[in-house]
């Protein structure tokens, strides 16, 4: 199967294809069936190369297509690596995706043909980016996809163009992405002239060839393009408004596989990371800091999306603090139980608001439970499993991740370890804030609200099933040794890219505790969200609750410090520098041509008489100056 890898992403191409060249004439059922065909072969294709990645049937797992840049001394292939990493990744990315895009099949039915052919093929051509990324063998191919992603987050977020709004969301994305993108570009460059190679398997192989120095500049600029697409502090406060974008966007690119693109780039690379300590602690730091600025934003947003938008960042934070302690396997581990849960909750927040005719504010919701059923279990699932609470998919990742913070020794460990577990009790208390005042309490809607309350069609219940299902299961692939013997199957089948760290950190007995403790912790917090939320009460404003309503004033933070001065300065050098200095000198000169020309045009009078004395003037002048000036 390995020799037809290449066509899982290219489905979705001719999908984005097919789509988008024939969206004026293709119907609805057509596009909606081609959009989310493409993506079921692909998922086909991505499972039959797992099971083979998995039985060992993929050898080196690279293959050759093509030379994407031969001259001189630069070679750069254009090759896929299939490995155990590459293969779950396909899995999320395809298998996920494929349940959003049946859910867009009717969740944007009301968009005209033309608009709904364009947003399956935006749709397509970021599931064909996304896979490059990932199938990507050497880091050009890697950032061809990287940055096919960043333009399609672009696409979607802007998808309703005709709000001004959604255009600057959209255009916020796009630049704050492009910073990220610049410390990839620059680490990708360092390495060529350090390695004279970007294939993975050259760089892992000659890390004897790269100084210390050199290892950790290269890190934290691969660091700096993560922190863009992930999402971290500071490049975090596009991820927010990018829920402009249709509710399903949010839930494939923004939640269960763009923004995890770091994360992946990260693990590829962590044969580099681990060499740098100094990096190590800084992704620690910003991951830690991240989960817990985003926790605290989320827990008095009024938006039903802007909360799981906060979540998702959060949630974000948790991977790299995973990272940065060396748990790889922990880090992928959360990315695919986030992608099960968060896609199910964003998917869900999309019911709501589709039963609401639009409306976002949980404040103007409530007593939906009896009304939409299955959108009220399976959201409760989701939030569960978020939570962190066995035997959910959530608790598995969760515990890995906090249990590779407090394996460490030192004080800076434990306290990461505490912190971290501050942030799970915030997740869970927010969480459940949500769940309560959107299904629980006095409807608080309009009346007309009311009379249209319905469950949403099978098109969109069916995929919030079978994540739901996921969003309990998914973690079972990573119990803990001590609950299963052997049952910790994703870190064995990692071990070819993401080596095992030999003996147990820490004893049965205490990762007893610990589990025990985080898991009594959050359902403390559940009770305290139930007994506030529980029966909806007014929420009064208290200069804290308006600091985190307003998202710690970190947008206008970022306004003042830095998009008016750099502003300022475009106004300034577009008046002092360009108007004044370089249009003006170019203006004047076209003046004084002009000026010129029409002086010399009076020369041109008609008159015989005048052309004759002119050549005779010109003549003894000509005489004067050879006679008795030249010398």
């Amino acid at each position: 199967m390995l020799q037809f890898a290449w066509l899982i992403p290219l489905l979705p191409l001719l999908g984005f294809l097919i789509n988008g060249l024939g969206r004026k004439w293709l119907s609805k059922s057509v596009i909606a069936t081609i959009g989310s065909g493409v993506i079921l072969a692909s998922f086909v294709f991505s499972l039959i190369l797992f099971l083979d990645v998995r039985g060992g049937q993929t050898g080196s797992g690279v293959v050759h297509y093509f030379d994407f840049i031969r001259v001189g001394n630069i070679h750069i292939p254009f090759d896929f690596q299939v490995d155990a990493l590459s293969s779950i990744f396909l899995l999320i990315i395809t298998g996920v995706g494929f349940l959003i895009h049946v859910y867009s099949a009717s969740y944007m039915h009301s968009e005209p043909t033309e608009h709904y052919g364009r947003y399956f093929a935006y749709l397509n051509l970021f599931v064909f980016s996304m896979l490059l990324l990932v199938m990507g063998a050497n880091f050009v191919v890697m950032f061809i996809g990287w940055e096919g992603v960043g333009l399609c987050s672009y696409l979607l977020i802007g998808f309703w163009f005709k709000n001004n709004d959604y255009n600057y969301a959209a255009r916020k994305a796009f630049v704050m992405n492009r910073i990220g993108d610049l410390g990839f570009l620059l680490a990708v460059f360092w390495l060529f002239a350090k390695v004279g190679s970007v294939n993975y398997s050259d760089v892992f192989s000659s890390l004897q060839t790269l100084s210390g120095t050199d290892i950790t500049i290269i890190t934290l600029l691969l660091f700096v393009g993560a922190t863009g697409k992930s999402a971290q502090i500071p490049l975090y406060t596009w991820l927010p408004d990018a829920m402009a974008g249709p509710t399903p966007v949010s839930a494939l690119i923004h939640a269960a596989t763009m923004v995890t693109a770091g994360i992946y780039m990260i693990a590829r690379s962590n044969v580099l990371f681990t060499a740098s300590p100094v990096t190590q602690t800084v992704i620690t730091v910003i991951g830690l800091a991240t989960a817990l600025l985003a926790a605290s934003i989320a827990l008095r947003q009024n938006d039903i999306k802007k909360v799981l938008a906060y979540s998702t960042v959060s949630q974000l934070g948790y991977m790299f603090i995973a990272l940065g302690t060396g748990a790889y396997v922990a880090a992928v581990f959360h990315v695919m139980t986030h992608a099960f849960f968060k896609a199910l909750l964003f998917l869900g927040s999309g019911s709501v608001i589709h039963a609401m005719g639009g409306e976002q504010d949980i404040r103007r919701m409530g007593g939906l439970k009896g009304k939409m059923p299955i959108t009220y279990w399976t959201f409760l699932i989701g939030c569960i499993a978020i939570a962190g609470i066995p035997p959910f998919s959530g608790f598995f990742s969760k515990d890995a991740i906090l249990l590779s913070a407090f394996a460490h020794e030192g004080m800076f460990h434990q306290i990461v370890y505490y912190l971290a577990l501050g942030g799970a009790m915030l997740t869970a208390f927010y969480m459940f804030r949500l769940f309560f005042t959107t299904f629980h309490g006095p409807f608080r809607g309009t009346h007309e609200q009311e009379h249209h309350l319905h469950e949403s069609p099978a098109a969109m219940t069916i995929p919030l099933v079978v994540l739901a299902i996921l969003s309990i299961v998914g973690g079972w692939v990573g119990i803990p040794e001590l609950m299963m013997k052997g049952g910790d199957r994703i870190t064995h089948f990692l071990a070819t890219v993401i080596p095992m760290h030999e003996g147990h950190a820490v004893s049965h007995r205490t990762e007893w505790m610990l589990m025990g403790t985080s898991t009594a912790l959050v359902l403390l917090m559940i009770g305290l969200a139930w007994s506030r939320y529980g029966k909806y009460k007014e929420e009064k404003e208290t200069t804290l609750g308006k600091t985190l309503g307003n998202k710690w004033y970190v947008d206008e933070l970022y306004d003042k410090v830095i998009v008016h001065p750099i502003t300022s300065l475009g106004n300034w050098l577009e008046e002092g520098m360009e108007r004044t200095g370089i249009d003006a000198i170019v203006n004047n000169v076209g003046r004084g041509v002009q000026y010129l020309s029409r002086q010399i045009r009076l020369v041109q009078s008609g008159q015989v008489g005048s052309y004759v004395l002119l050549m005779v003037v010109s003549i003894l002048l000509f005489f004067v100056y050879q006679f008795f000036i030249k010398k």
